[in-house]
């Protein structure tokens, strides 16, 4: 983004925020409201895995709920297509072209490679006008006691997996709180502590504590991603012929949608339901494997993880907030990540004064004229994508192809031999939305525990659990 479009946009979210007077969304009254914010984010949960986008055996009532009473977006994106660079574009509100993390790159030791100290993130900006903030969950933008620990990135409190390696498992020998190690009751093979249940705990008691002012909570969940581990089976544990995996599949699942409708019931016990806005998402497409294939993960999506089809990038999104989100909602704005740093920095009535790529989606969830992405993009390794209006073209070393989503959301025919002149202005906008990134080059220079030496680089194949 060159200075002339930061500017532009900056001067865009300034004026929204002046419709609230002071920042934050308008009451009824015209009394300026700056709204709770729960954001929860799933990992590796596809298009298709929610009642809300057509599920048929996955049973998630409170996410769909969330949908039911609130909006529901059809046309919603994440960063990337893994990991790490889509939590990084979350994050500090740049896209792909232009963030600093990439993609996923394994340490020498716990934890990947951090993002600068002087990055905005929403964290910061938050902060800045006087929320609370807690990150609780899966980090993956650095390692203990780097530059990109959330603590040092806008987060008051912090609590879960710093290493997104360290997370394929629900049983770890320890999660952070802090930059302190906290120590579970996992070690030499047992599984006592489901970390996906401290997770939750450590929300709730966050919600409890701070929900007399402000605050924003980051909920990035690890479920459904790797290791399909789940204490019980729960409505499964009976389907008749559904193997272990899909069974555990489907009750992790369900397992986080209940957690979900736990943190509603406290917000309302908590007198708090009509201030607080809760929006629930996932980090990426849907993985391969069992989550594919089982439970058809990317819908009519083409493609998963990994890729730059819709099936790797387009997520659900469903929002809920009481009296200022219409229930029932339904929207097709074409939005993607990195428009949440200046969605909260509206709603808190932050100003953001340093580069973003993204545009605030508030005048969407609440139901008013929005303004457009020319359009979004997104790289990947040689794999770059861009979507404008109803069209996405994907390039993969230099060949283009060009879908219209409008009649083909499942991207089965290339129609650039018949639209050359938009192919052009794609390979453009491809051309012109990247730079480079120090990520490419950084090193780690610290110290390496010998048990750590080097990181790993193939998966071992997980278990099927057993029926």
């Amino acid at each position: 983004m060159n200075r002339r479009e930061f500017l532009k946009n900056a001067g865009t979210l300034a004026a929204g925020l002046s419709l609230f007077g002071d920042g934050g969304a308008a009451g009824a009254a015209g009394k300026v409201v700056r709204p709770n914010i729960i954001y929860i984010m799933a990992d590796d949960l596809g298009y298709g895995h929610l009642g809300c986008y057509g599920q048929k055996e996955i049973e998630t009532p409170n996410i769909d709920r969330l949908a039911a009473e609130g909006i529901r977006l059809t046309d919603h994106y994440a960063g990337s297509a893994v990991c790490a660079p889509s939590r990084s574009v979350l994050l500090t509100g740049l896209h792909s072209g232009h963030c600093y993390v990439r993609g996923n790159r394994p340490l020498p030791v716990e934890g990947n490679v951090p993002i600068p100290a002087d990055s905005q993130t929403f964290g910061t900006v938050m902060q800045s006008a006087g929320y609370a903030t807690a990150c609780i969950g899966k980090w993956g933008l650095g390692y203990p006691g780097s530059s990109g620990d959330p603590t040092r990135q806008g987060f008051d409190h912090w609590f879960g997996y710093n290493c997104q390696r360290q997370a394929h498992s629900y049983y770890p020998t320890h999660l952070w709180r802090n930059e302190k190690k906290v120590m579970l009751r996992n070690t030499g093979g047992a599984k006592r502590d489901y970390s996906h249940d401290l997770l939750t705990a450590e929300a709730l008691k966050f919600i409890r504590d701070r929900h007399k002012k402000p605050f924003l909570l980051y909920l990035p969940y690890t479920i459904p991603h790797a290791a399909f581990q789940v204490p019980d089976l729960g409505v499964y544990a009976d389907k008749s012929g559904w193997s272990g995996t899909k069974k555990a599949i489907a009750a992790m699942i369900t397992r986080m949608d209940r957690d979900v409708g736990t943190i509603l019931k406290l917000v309302k016990e908590l007198g708090v339901d009509d201030k607080t806005l809760v929006i629930f998402t996932s980090d990426n497409g849907c993985a391969g494997g069992g989550l594919h294939k089982l439970f058809k993960g990317s819908g009519p999506l083409r493609g998963m993880k990994g890729s730059l089809y819709e099936g790797g990038i387009r997520t659900p999104f469903v929002a809920r907030w009481p009296g200022r989100i219409a229930k029932g909602s339904v929207s097709a704005h074409r939005s993607a990540f990195w428009d949440m740093l200046a969605t909260f920095a509206e709603l808190g009535g932050a100003r953001v004064t340093r580069e973003t790529d993204g545009i605030s989606m508030v005048p969407t969830l609440l139901g008013k004229q929005q303004k457009e992405h020319e359009y979004l993009y997104w790289e990947f390794g040689k794999f770059r994508a861009v979507r404008m209006g109803k069209w996405k073209a994907l390039s993969a070393g230099g060949k283009l192809a060009l879908y219209d989503l409008d009649k083909d959301i499942g991207e089965t025919t290339d129609l650039a031999g018949d639209h050359q002149e938009l192919v052009k202005r794609m390979k453009t906008i491809m051309s012109a939305s990247h730079r480079d990134t120090p990520w490419t080059t950084w090193k780690y220079t610290g110290p390496t525990p010998k048990d750590q030496s080097k990181p790993r680089k193939n998966r071992k194949k997980r278990k099927k659990p057993a029926q």
